[in-house]
């Protein structure tokens, strides 16, 4: 139920996220180019046009953007140092075994199913494009950022190959080829 004393507004929500990403150095595009990456294999055709659509209806869902105002406000308290120890290390060196990180990014990933898992995996091992970026200790705390944008990319993907699937479905309906029997 929206709280009619203290309303959060999905919109405003989504508009931080969006503020956040770009002040923290992630163009849309950035993300677009690893969806592109990740689905032009399998998707003939693929437009960047689409990896944008797929990534702005990822974003819309408010978990997402949940996840990305937490991860990135704990991002932003490691870089002012200003969380207590030992937390404050573990997320100002990326801890190995700190995977709070990676659990929360898994949430996103499991909105489009278990290919989200692979392609977050591979994004996440390779560190293709913005990612390489993210992880690189020099640009800062990007604890979450970098397995969240991945998770974002991997949600984005996962959808993409969701609805080619789909179309491709139609399409045979449409040539009247029907299901196999047993």
């Amino acid at each position: 139920m929206l709280n009619q004393q203290h309303p959060i507004w999905g919109e405003q929500v989504y508009a931080k996220a969006l503020e956040l990403l770009q002040e923290r150095g992630v163009r849309l595009e950035d993300i677009g180019e690893i969806v592109m990456f990740l689905q032009e294999k399998y998707i003939p055709n693929l437009q960047m046009g689409q990896c944008l659509e797929s990534i702005h209806a990822v974003l819309q869902k408010r978990e997402v953007q949940n996840a990305l105002l937490t991860g990135i406000q704990l991002d932003i308290l490691a870089e002012q140092n200003k969380l207590i120890s030992p937390l404050q290390e573990m997320l100002a060196t990326d801890e190995s075994l700190y995977g709070v990180d990676e659990v929360m990014s898994l949430a996103i990933v499991n909105l489009y199913g278990s290919i989200g898992f692979t392609n977050y995996g591979y994004a996440d091992k390779i560190k293709y494009g913005v990612l390489e970026k993210l992880n690189d200790k020099k640009n800062g705390v990007h604890t979450f950022l970098d397995d969240l944008v991945g998770a974002i990319a991997a949600a984005a993907s996962s959808r993409l190959a969701h609805r080619r699937r789909h179309q491709e479905e139609e399409e045979l309906k449409a040539q009247g080829v029907s299901y196999p029997s047993k």
